[in-house]
């Protein structure tokens, strides 16, 4: 009797962003839940230079050690390269002793790359160029959901609310009548960037320079929001198996402690600085409203695979799109997996069922 071939699937991690380190430990988390009698798993790790590198598939390796970060680096394993060719073989081994040779072929691509050159679009096209198929949004999806001001302004036209705020490119600066019309406090953030990395909370004018430079150092595009008062609530999302609309995931809500200003990168991370309410305990009809938007959000920018979507619930209950991230994190403490668990769909059956609908998506156009 014939073993039935495993399921190849490259798990590519690291990159040149600044959530490299975030990207190793969501990937630490995926290859330990991946099922070794189903899946024959490559680990492929991009160092922050940009170099393709077998990694170890140890997750060990990729936990936060006593608040530092894990890293790629380029003597982490053999160097590989992805020929942007439909009719290789997948990828290619550079530094064998006999010469370049071709690694068995790729069945799946799951590129869990946060940010820049991985979540926006980037990678989505050379893997699209090398007709191997990938979990996750297309290029358009990928790169509409990680520029900030595409984000708002396609949900905007799906009738989706978002809160005040101002682009400014590179060399810009607020005029006085964007001042008045955003108010104080004002939170400046990288438009093509995650993990709260860059961002800034502005309480005082005289301080708009620094957070605009601080956001610069990531982005020459920065968005100046104007506050909501309201609550953080995380809604995950699901392109269906069926064909039919996307499905959501019960509400999470993100309750900062006090000490900090905001939702910042600390306090996702690192620091034990807050709460979760799964579900949120919102009014029902609050609740459907959220779903509703994450679905639209979802469908508006023609994602696929998965996303999570984040609002503000405001006191009096409106509800305001933050952002729509197309990979968001798979660490032990992120809210995309736990907010599926608790609809019942375990971290390993959430990892292969995004598998399966991306085999049966295949590459192309859609």
């Amino acid at each position: 009797m014939t073993t039935p071939r495993k399921t190849r699937v490259a798990v590519v991690f690291g990159g040149r962003s600044t959530e490299h380190g975030i990207s190793c430990v969501s990937a630490g988390s995926i290859l330990a839940a991946l099922d070794p009698d189903q899946f024959d798993v490559v680990p492929v790790g991009i160092t922050r230079a940009g170099q393709w590198v077998l990694a170890s598939g140890d997750r060990e390796q990729f936990a936060i050690d006593d608040r530092r970060l894990p890293e790629i680096t380029a003597g982490t394993g053999s160097a590989v390269v992805l020929p942007a060719d439909p009719t290789g073989n997948g990828l290619m081994v550079l530094d064998a002793p006999d010469g370049p040779r071709a690694l068995a072929g790729v069945d799946l691509v799951f590129p869990v790359l946060h940010g820049a050159y991985g979540e926006d679009g980037t990678i989505q096209g050379l893997l699209e160029m090398a007709d191997i198929p990938y979990v996750g949004a297309n290029v358009l999806a990928s790169a509409a959901a990680m520029d900030k001001e595409f984000t708002k302004k396609l949900c905007v036209a799906e009738g989706i609310p978002v809160g005040a705020y101002v682009v400014l490119r590179s060399g810009m600066t607020l005029s006085e009548a964007d001042k008045e019309r955003l108010g104080l406090p004002v939170f400046v953030k990288p438009a093509r960037a995650g993990s709260s990395y860059g961002v800034s909370k502005v309480s005082d004018w005289a301080d708009l320079d620094a957070a605009l430079d601080a956001a610069r150092q990531i982005d020459p595009k920065v968005l100046v929001e104007a506050t909501i008062v309201g609550r953080e609530i995380e809604c995950g999302v699901l392109e269906s198996e069926s064909g039919g609309a996307p499905e959501v995931s019960p509400l999470a809500e993100v309750r900062v402690m006090p000490g900090r200003d905001f939702y910042d990168f600390e306090a996702k991370y690192l620091d034990d600085s807050c709460e979760y309410d799964l579900p949120a305990r919102l009014p029902e009809e609050v609740t459907r409203k959220v779903q509703e938007y994450a679905s639209r959000a979802f469908t508006a920018l023609d994602c696929a695979g998965l996303a999570r979507a984040d609002f503000f619930v405001t006191p009096e209950h409106d509800v305001y799109l933050n952002e729509l991230n197309t990979m968001p994190g798979f660490t032990p403490t992120s809210m995309f997996p736990r907010m599926w668990a608790a609809a019942g769909l375990e971290y390993p059956k959430l990892v292969d069922r995004l598998i399966r609908t991306a085999l049966s998506r295949g590459t192309g156009l859609h």
